[in-house]
């Protein structure tokens, strides 16, 4: 039990110091070597656990994932609208992207143009933004002239930049930013903007993150 115990710790703590590697140099000029010193491990012991720096990158990649899907679902439960439970997972997600660095690291491996494969963060949030617009839509909470594609492709883009933005310059991660940006965008995208709040995220959307 001990031996599991100490494994476990071992590779949370090799995820995490690979997360903050990843997410600081990006995935080319990360190496396993400086991974293991952060972490504070053996090479020895990240080979145990991971065989190869690719493994390494989807394993963050996976553990980001799961969080970032448990928050969205979080979100689902702090409002009344589906309108607003995208506002409150876009913006929990990017003060995430802001704290975690394993939720960080997955959205910009998800976009290295050096990995062969990944990209699960982003085509995830694609579909994750497309099934609230719908349901908005379905519920007569999206404007009449607005389109699920065409508000998709906004909410995405936006979430995106404001998250390479937030790489060099956390302030774009903030609440109030996140309050800014949604203050701007529902007027044109909702029905009834009066009826969705942009302002404070629920602690809902924020909790859990990976120490």
């Amino acid at each position: 039990m001990v031996k599991q115990v100490r494994a476990a710790r071992t590779r949370q703590a090799l995820i995490v110091a690979a997360a903050e590697t990843f997410a600081d140099e990006g995935y080319a000029l990360a190496t396993l070597p400086a991974i293991s010193k952060r972490a504070g491990v053996s090479a020895g012991a990240l080979h145990f656990h991971f065989a190869s720096k690719d493994d390494l990158a989807r394993e963050v990649e996976s553990v980001a994932a799961d969080s970032v899907e448990k928050l969205a679902e979080r979100c689902r439960f702090t409002a009344d609208t589906s309108l607003q439970s995208l506002v409150h997972a876009t913006s929990g997600l990017l003060l995430a992207v802001a704290r975690d660095p394993v939720v960080r690291a997955g959205f910009k491996l998800s976009g290295d143009p050096s990995r062969k494969n990944g990209a699960e963060m982003l085509q995830w949030w694609q579909r994750q933004v497309h099934d609230f617009v719908v349901e908005a839509r379905d519920a007569g909470e999206l404007a009449e002239d607005v389109s699920v594609e065409a508000a998709t492709t906004v909410v995405v883009a936006a979430t995106l930049g404001l998250q390479a933005l937030g790489s060099a310059d956390r302030t774009y991660l903030s609440a109030e930013r996140m309050s800014q940006f949604w203050a701007f965008l529902l007027p044109r995208l909702a029905a009834s903007p009066d009826s969705v709040a942009a302002g404070v995220v629920p602690e809902a959307c924020t909790e859990g993150r990976i120490e």
